[in-house]
């Protein structure tokens, strides 16, 4: 029973690390308002090194429509406009010598619709690696049939997987909702 509670366990986390993925990737779906997770993943080359943007200058939102970005070495503010310009982000990046300042656009409801697909598209993969985690707990679980496991104790196994995989596919469609309400409020 031990080696039952295991799969399980494994299988729980892999879920749990599924929506975690899954919200880290709507966090940089931007939504209309700025916020310094916006640049999260936006990589700049730092002596000669891709280094995450966090690492190389403070970033900051003064109100719901500027990104601020004061580097912590002068010389390295091409650096950062060239990433964010390369980026798929869509920012026009302005600076002064010593910030950058990016303006974000308000959304039209043609992008609003886009980026809302786009949500989908990231929790439907998250979906997708639930239904994966409880397909490795099911096989598991049949290896242990095979092993001389009671059937009784492999089918309430089963059932406590198909449990988990619908309380992570809930939490996903939750995530999802939140996400296109952010993304269609104006």
């Amino acid at each position: 029973m031990e080696e039952i509670e295991i799969y399980l366990d494994t299988a729980k986390e892999m879920m749990e690390k599924a929506v975690s993925h899954a919200k880290v990737e709507l966090a940089k779906i931007r939504a209309g308002k700025a916020m310094p997770s916006m640049l999260d993943g936006l990589m700049v080359v730092y002596y000669g090194a891709p280094t995450p943007i966090n690492q190389v200058a403070s970033v900051s939102t003064p109100d719901a429509r500027t990104i601020f970005i004061k580097p912590w070495e002068k010389s390295i503010i091409g650096e950062i406009e060239k990433a964010i310009i390369n980026s798929d982000l869509g920012f026009n990046p302005q600076n002064d010598g010593e910030n950058i300042i990016i303006n974000v656009p308000q959304l039209t409801e043609e992008r609003r619709v886009q980026l809302a697909k786009q949500a989908k598209g990231v929790t439907e993969d998250g979906k997708v690696s639930v239904r994966n985690a409880r397909k490795e707990a099911n096989d598991e679980l049949k290896k242990l049939l095979k092993e001389g496991v009671s059937e009784d104790a492999i089918k309430a196994a089963e059932d406590d997987v198909q449990a988990l995989t619908d309380t992570y596919t809930k939490k996903m469609d939750d995530l999802l909702a939140l996400k296109e309400k952010e993304i269609m409020t104006v």
